[in-house]
């Protein structure tokens, strides 16, 4: 994948019959919005080395999630795999209310935010924030809940539940740093099997390397539906319109949260190579493969999985 600086949902928007076969698309190129972030990184080349096969460029387009929007309404960009809602509902809805982009929904299942701790800590029986009101529980945390950087959504977000008492959090301190910062701290605590309660979020690497678990969260402090959250593909619709083949793969191109945090792992923690962990993840994924590309064709009109598991 190139760097830069800067079949039911589609037949639901209108973009592509349910009876159609793929079609030759108008664009050769396919410009995704990356913002520097492990998940969305990987999961874009992840993209890219199943669409160069068909016979497309795929180039990054480095910039925030912001900008994104921006480019994807003025064309300059054509796809972003990284919609977190309700993170960026604003930008999202601007974009919605202008008729310049199409929701192909959530390409990753189960991402989730909110109050955290290891399992060791939730097998004792701690399943829901509603339970750091008991006085035993409070202590055995110091009464102190790890997040990260100050000014961030999700700190606003404990500072206002402290400020509330939600929870008996009138007496607890927030302890915000860098999110390096707060995993070193999540990491020490695991290491002694100490209990810690932190902002955590999935996906992420520290799921499947400290074995984190999300806490029931009634009152809503970090979102409703217990901090829930929706990844979408978001694509500009005029790229939707020039090009079915491409939005059938954009559109059936869908992760779990789990299968997104382990190649966060091998990628941000363990500093894998991203190409490398990409093709790794492809080959070793080749029923996920399949899926992606069912319905899918070459620019050419020949068979995307034959191309995809040579170029593997």
């Amino acid at each position: 994948m190139r760097k830069t600086t800067l079949a039911t949902s589609l037949a639901f928007a209108g973009l592509l019959p349910l009876s159609a076969q793929a079609a030759q698309d108008a664009n050769e190129e396919l410009r995704l919005i990356v913002p520097p972030w492990p998940g969305v990184t990987v999961k874009s080349e992840i993209f890219a080395q199943l669409a160069e096969p068909l016979g497309y460029r795929v180039d990054a387009l480095e910039v925030s999630s912001t900008v994104g929007y921006q480019v994807l309404q003025s064309g300059e960009a054509d796809a972003f795999l990284a919609g977190w809602l309700p993170a960026q509902q604003e930008s999202y809805d601007a974009a919605m209310e202008n008729g310049a982009i199409v929701d192909l929904g959530n390409n990753v299942n189960g991402a989730r935010m909110g109050f955290t701790v290891p399992d060791y800590v939730a097998e004792t029986g701690l399943t829901s924030a509603e339970q750091l009101a008991d006085p035993e529980i409070a202590e055995r945390f110091n009464r102190s809940v790890y997040s990260i950087e100050n000014g961030s959504t999700v700190t606003d977000m404990l500072n206002a539940a402290i400020d509330a008492d939600i929870y008996g959090l009138g007496d607890w301190e927030g302890k915000p740093s860098s999110t390096p910062g707060m995993l070193s701290e999540v990491k020490g605590a695991v290491q002694e099997e100490r209990w810690i309660i932190f902002y955590g979020w999935t996906p992420h690497w520290m799921v499947p390397e400290y074995n984190t678990v999300i806490l029931d969260d009634p009152e809503g402090v970090y979102g409703d539906d217990n901090g829930s959250s929706d990844v979408k593909t978001i694509v500009s619709r005029a790229y939707a319109e020039a090009n079915p083949n491409m939005l059938r793969l954009l559109d059936q191109f869908v992760l779990s949260a789990d299968e997104q945090s382990e190649f966060i792992r091998a990628y941000s923690l363990e500093n894998g190579d991203l190409e490398e962990v990409a093709h790794d993840w492809l080959v070793n994924h080749p029923e996920r493969v399949a899926t992606f590309l069912e319905g899918v064709t070459t620019r050419d009109g020949d068979s995307a999985l034959s191309a995809v598991e040579q170029s593997l």
